[in-house]
């Protein structure tokens, strides 16, 4: 009689574990980092169903086709970010020429804005959209500050975070809430803004910030959370949403840039984090100057990682968040 209980007590054990080890989560990337290409992929990569996947590098737009061919897509660009809107248009952050630009189906380029307030804009560096097509973009400004215009009313320069209305009207909604703005990315719900704050300059800032974001497309100002703070290393750039609603950050370095930024270990590679906000794992990118990533590929579960010009792969668990 003991004997039988005991097999019971096993048999209905068995039935309460079994369902959490059915529930256990995948590992977020399913392979290690593959080289794609060796030049030709600086920042800003975006993929497109028909086009494949499109890259800011050697001061052209470039892109590598469904074949895996690399060509030239628009020469002379000087672009940083890129985004296709819903309609299938390019979105362009042209930092040489100061200026967001629309690329139309027929080939032909809008200007979406240049200046704010008469004053031009710094280097437009990375963009994202909302669900009601308002593009919202960074505007640091990298190397030489001389030529800088905007300034707020005391007289200091601002790197900010602007947003352009499907009207054209833009509106600056951070100021100095952040040091340096870079990569930024919009939750699908319109909720919360993430914003890369990356000064590489002596004692800069170099964390993750997530704002809410309210209806009318502006941050509640006393809502700014510290995500994570990457110290004196090389802080966060362009980043990404999967599906499960999981933040792929890319950041580091892995060698020192001294004085200004530190590398007693490699960190350069892609930070995951959680929908919370809590880091889940980290894939290190061998080379150097992690800067963007973008998922792609048929089943939207390759992440496309630009690295020092170079350009990477990872095979993802979960696909990357599209536009609907």
């Amino acid at each position: 009689m003991i004997v039988h209980s005991l097999l019971t007590l096993a048999v209905i054990a068995a039935f309460l574990i079994a369902p959490n080890l059915v529930a256990a989560e995948p590992p977020v990337f399913t392979s290690k980092p593959e080289l794609v290409l060796s030049s030709g992929a600086g920042e800003g990569p975006v993929w497109h169903p028909k086009l494949g996947l499109l890259t800011s590098g050697e001061g052209n737009i470039n892109r590598l086709d469904l074949s895996g061919k690399a060509t030239v897509h628009r020469k002379d660009a000087g672009s940083n970010g890129l985004l296709f809107d819903r309609y299938g248009r390019l979105i362009v952050c042209e930092n040489r020429k100061r200026r967001i630009t629309r690329t139309n189906k027929d080939g032909t380029i809008t200007v979406l804005a240049k200046s704010y307030d008469g004053s031009k804009f710094n280097q437009p560096n990375d963009l994202t959209i909302d669900s009601k097509n308002r593009i919202y973009f960074s505007d640091p400004q990298y190397g030489d500050r001389s030529g800088m215009e905007i300034r707020d009313p005391t007289g200091k320069h601002v790197e900010g975070v602007y947003r352009i209305d499907p009207d054209g009207t833009v509106a600056r909604i951070i100021t100095h809430e952040v040091d340096r703005p870079n990569g930024l990315i919009m939750t699908p719900d319109d909720r919360y803004l993430f914003v890369a704050d990356n000064n590489n300059g002596p004692g800069g800032s170099r964390k993750l910030w997530r704002f809410e974001m309210s209806p009318d497309g502006t941050v509640v100002s006393t809502s700014q959370t510290l995500i994570h703070d990457w110290g004196t290393t090389r802080g966060p750039d362009g980043m990404k949403l999967d599906q499960a609603g999981r933040l792929y950050v890319a950041a580091g370095l892995n060698r020192p840039n001294l004085p200004q930024e530190t590398a007693t270990k490699p960190t350069a590679g892609i930070y995951v984090f959680s929908p919370a906000g809590k880091l889940l794992t980290f894939a290190p990118i061998p080379r150097d100057e992690t800067t963007n990533c973008a998922f792609g590929d048929s089943d939207g579960k390759s992440l496309f990682v630009t690295a020092g010009g170079t350009l990477w792969k990872l095979r993802t668990s979960s696909p990357g968040l599209q536009l609907k």
